[in-house]
């Protein structure tokens, strides 16, 4: 199997099934953004204990790019430290410009997504989840504490 055809199916996976696709009850920190060039919207949720994302999670709809990269983010981000996250999301950004080399080992399953840069229409909605994501976890823009919920 191509090299290329891997990527796609690893896309096409995160896609069909995605990975921590749900609200989190109680999350601290949430923040929703869309890319209205395609339609894309991601709510990134975030729970965060003693600096370390115990859990985060995604909701949103649009297409499989965006909603891939979404699950995959959720799956790189969970467990870091805020601060690795934070650089991971740069890194992954830098990816995406061409500006950082598709290292596997730092990427896992994020490098399937280095094939997007042939579209650069469709950069944003790679980026779009890691975007949010970050807004959240620095309480920037419209990101804000969650609501308690009941």
């Amino acid at each position: 199997m191509a090299l290329d055809e891997l990527y796609k199916e690893v896309i096409l996976d995160h896609y069909k099934a995605p990975r921590n696709k749900r609200a989190i009850p109680g999350a601290e920190l949430t923040c929703t953004r869309n890319n209205p060039l395609c339609g894309d919207e991601i709510t990134v949720y975030v729970r965060e204990e003693d600096g370390v994302l115990a859990k985060v999670a995604f909701e949103g709809q649009g297409c499989s790019i965006s909603q891939s990269s979404a699950s995959m983010m959720t799956e790189a981000v969970t467990g870091k430290r805020v601060e690795e996250a934070q650089d991971l999301a740069t890194d992954f950004r830098g990816m995406m410009a061409g500006d950082v080399g598709p290292d596997e080992d730092e990427f896992g399953d994020l490098v399937a997504l280095k094939g997007v840069v042939k579209y650069p229409i469709r950069i944003k909605c790679a980026v779009l989840a890691w975007d949010v994501f970050q807004e959240a976890v620095r309480g920037t823009g419209e990101a804000k504490a969650a609501a308690p919920h009941a």
